[in-house]
C-alpha cells in the first residue's frame, strides 16, 4: 500500500526567471587596465587637451572628457574588447531565437561601429542620475576606486534598474541590481538600459570609461567595410554619425 508522502518524494520543482536581461561581463587584462589608468592621469593632468563631455551627458560629475582612436589604449581597448564583448552579447541572446525570428541580427547584416569613449572623473559627492545611451549598446570599464567604495553601502555603486520600482515588501527584489566597481572590471549592456551611479563620501576619485556603439545595417552578400569604416570613428561633438537600426 503506497504510503501517503510517496506522490512528494517524486515531485520536482525549479525556480525560472521570467523575461531576464543580459548584461556581459568581462575582465581586463592587467596591461591593458595600466595603459588605460596611465591615459586617465595623464587627461587629469591636462583636462583641456581633450573635448568636454559633460554637455552631452547626464553625468553630475567633477570631469567628463572625449576620448578618440589617437590614444593607443583606447583604439586597443574598442578593437580587442569591446566590439569583441557587443558581438559576444549579441550571439547569446539572439542565436536562443530560431534562425527566421534573428532579423536584422544574422551575421552578415550588420556592423558593429564604436561612436564614443569617454572618461569620468567622479568625487565625492557627484553622482549620475538615471539614464540611458543612445546607439545599440553602452558599457563601463572601471579604472580606479577610492577604498570606502564597498558592498555594505550604495555609495559609488552602479545600478542597473528594473522596468518597475524595487519594493522589497512585494517581492519586487530584482528591480535594482547593484554593481560594485572594481579596477579592470567592465560591464557591456542595451543602450536602452537604465543605469545610474550613487555618490560616495570620503577623499579620492571613482575613475571609469564609458563607451556607446551602434550597429550599421549591411545588405546580405555585401564585402565588408573599409578598415578605416570599421575601427573607431571621429568622437568630437561634430562627429557625423552613422545610422543604426530604428
Amino acid at each position: 500500500m503506497a504510503q501517503p508522502n510517496d506522490a512528494n518524494a517524486s515531485t520536482s520543482m525549479e525556480v525560472l526567471s521570467l523575461f531576464p536581461r543580459y548584461l556581459l561581463k568581462g575582465t581586463l587584462e592587467p596591461r591593458l587596465l595600466e595603459a588605460l589608468q596611465q591615459l586617465a592621469q595623464q587627461v587629469l593632468a591636462d583636462p583641456g587637451s581633450t573635448p568636454d563631455a559633460a554637455a552631452k551627458l547626464a553625468g553630475q560629475l567633477a570631469l567628463q572628457r572625449e576620448l578618440g582612436p589617437q590614444y593607443p589604449a583606447v583604439a586597443e581597448l574598442c578593437a580587442s574588447v569591446l566590439i569583441p564583448a557587443c558581438e559576444r552579447w549579441i550571439r547569446h541572446v539572439i542565436d536562443q531565437q530560431p534562425p527566421n525570428g534573428r532579423g536584422p541580427w544574422t551575421p552578415g547584416r550588420y556592423r558593429l561601429q564604436m561612436i564614443d569613449v569617454w572618461l569620468n572623473v567622479q568625487r565625492a559627492g557627484d553622482y549620475n542620475p538615471t539614464h540611458t545611451h543612445g546607439g545599440s549598446f553602452s558599457g563601463v570599464i572601471f579604472l580606479q576606486v577610492p577604498p570606502q567604495i564597498v558592498n555594505d553601502s550604495f555609495d559609488g555603486q552602479l545600478c542597473f534598474h528594473g522596468p518597475e520600482e524595487w519594493h522589497i515588501q512585494s517581492f519586487r527584489t530584482g528591480m535594482a541590481k547593484y554593481v560594485l566597481p572594481v579596477p579592470g572590471e567592465f560591464y557591456v549592456f542595451p543602450a536602452w538600459q537604465p543605469h545610474s551611479v550613487a555618490p560616495f563620501r570620503g577623499e579620492g576619485e571613482r575613475w571609469s570609461l564609458a563607451f556607446n556603439v551602434v550597429a550599421v545595417p549591411q545588405q546580405p552578400g555585401a564585402p565588408p567595410a573599409p578598415a578605416a569604416m570599421r575601427g573607431n570613428v571621429s568622437l568630437s561633438l561634430g562627429r557625423e554619425k552613422p545610422g543604426g537600426f530604428g
